[in-house]
């Protein structure tokens, strides 16, 4: 009798999940699990996405679908290279997709960056999204805060920066995110570019929501509204980059609605150091004007302007972090692969049997879109392999044995069944108050609620 094809994939985000909807749709008979090292599914979408996004949040319920499937078995609470290695997962499948996203801070190398006060976006996301990895309390005493870069992550600082923690508490947003919101002292937040308008990568919606709220004014320089002929071709090309552009254009020339909060947007402008208020915390921005270069690029004017404003928060990017026994690329924070079989870093040949796709694949550009074709790309070089018997066998295939595995390691995994437990009890909260549902931030609780209607 023959046997499914054994496939673990390691990360329970969009990623992980699309990969394995495909391999289910494929006409393959597969049988899948899918690890999650936090108690809960999801990844980007529950822990990344900003919660006054019921819109994006909402993908949730096609992830949800995918999961649902009888082929695939959720083990959540297992980390892979840590409560199992990789070599040891090896025994049990014919081959692993590793899609762990980027969960880390893009380093930005400047004077003062290290500063009290200054912070990476992704640690304060970590905190609004109540990941029991990040901490729970956060310093928003600053009055006025400088968040630096121009993509949707830099938006969503400064958006839940700027808004009152009474427009939040409609959201998930647990009680210790709800109360730190209400010190926020914040009623100056300024975004910084070092580029013009024609290369910012905001979203046209993102930007648009900026101004849904009473108590946020977007104000931008009608100065820094210019364009080279590079920046005109990009609007040309894309579709969305023009709508973004006239949307920063609506910002710059309509009358001011005089909203207690401001949120300016500021281009060409480098940030350069941040300055010592001489107690070690953040006093000053310091960045330099640039111009256009005439050759597509942008050069620095001299011209420097230092920013008055006690916190900045860097959002340059996000970063992966490694796999314990997984080839790695320190440098461009990516597992190396030809576009998805995953590559030894010494011998550039293919590891038989691992695999890779999303940001931890390709870096964390793209919208959450994207990751569909990435996911096609990796799980038909996959299907293909086995197809031609290029895989190597696992000695115990079983579904069950892995299982027995962690049983036998005290490993208090968690599964679908156990997500529906914890999202029952996630509504109840947010119903007593009101609302759709209100967040578990502590692991051991998220364990708890899981538990005990374990379905092994």
């Amino acid at each position: 009798m023959t046997r499914p094809l054994r496939v673990a994939v390691v990360g329970s985000g969009p990623a992980g999940i699309y990969a394995s909807d495909i391999l289910i749709k494929s006409g393959q008979d597969v049988a899948i699990d899918l690890y999650e090292k936090m108690p809960a599914p999801f990844g980007l979408i529950r822990y990344g996405v900003a919660p006054d996004h019921p819109r994006i949040k909402g993908i949730i319920k096609s992830l949800h679908k995918v999961l649902d499937q009888p082929q695939i078995k959720l083990l959540g609470n297992v980390e892979i290279g840590k409560d199992v290695t990789v070599e040891e997962l090896r025994d049990y499948y014919d081959a692993i997709i590793f899609a762990t996203g980027a969960t880390g801070d893009r380093d930005l190398n400047i004077p003062g960056i290290n500063l009290e006060g200054s912070r990476g976006a992704a640690e304060f996301v970590g905190f609004y999204d109540g990941n029991p990895n990040f901490q729970r309390e956060w310093d928003l005493t600053a009055p006025h805060v400088a968040v630096i870069g121009v993509g949707n992550v830099a938006l969503d600082v400064a958006r839940i920066l700027a808004k009152t923690a009474d427009e939040l508490h409609v959201t998930e947003i647990p009680d210790n995110v709800y109360e730190g919101l209400g010190a926020n002292a914040a009623d100056e937040v300024h975004i910084f570019g070092r580029r013009g308008p024609g290369n910012a990568k905001f979203t046209p919606l993102e930007l648009k929501e900026l101004d849904h709220s009473p108590t946020i004014e977007v104000i931008v320089d009608p100065e820094d509204i210019i364009y080279d002929e590079a920046a005109e071709q990009a609007r040309r090309d894309s579709k969305t980059q023009d709508l973004v552009c006239q949307t920063l254009e609506q910002y710059a020339l309509r009358e001011p609605k005089n909203a207690p909060h401001k949120l300016f947007i500021h281009f060409f402008e480098a940030p350069v150091e941040i300055l010592d208020d001489g107690t070690g915390k953040v006093a000053k921005l310091k960045t330099e004007r640039q111009e256009y270069d005439g050759k597509g690029g942008i050069r620095g004017t001299g011209k420097i302007t230092e920013w008055d404003v006690q916190a900045v928060y860097r959002a340059v990017g996000y970063r992966s972090d490694e796999v314990k026994g997984v080839p790695f690329d320190h440098r461009s924070a990516v597992i190396p692969n030809d576009g998805g079989h995953v590559i030894d870093s010494a011998t550039r040949d293919r590891v038989p049997g691992l695999y890779t796709t999303g940001w931890i694949k390709r870096g964390p550009v793209g919208l959450i879109g994207n990751t569909k074709s990435d996911a096609k790309e990796t799980t038909d070089m996959l299907l293909s392999d086995y197809r031609t018997g290029k895989l190597p066998a696992p000695a115990n295939p079983d579904r069950e044995q892995v299982l027995e595995l962690l049983e036998s390691r005290n490993i208090a995994y968690t599964t679908w069944k156990g997500w529906y437990n914890l999202d029952a009890h996630e509504r109840a909260l947010g119903e007593a108050e009101g609302r759709e549902r209100k967040k578990v931030v502590e692991w051991e609780d998220m364990v708890k609620y899981a538990h005990p209607e374990r379905d092994a």
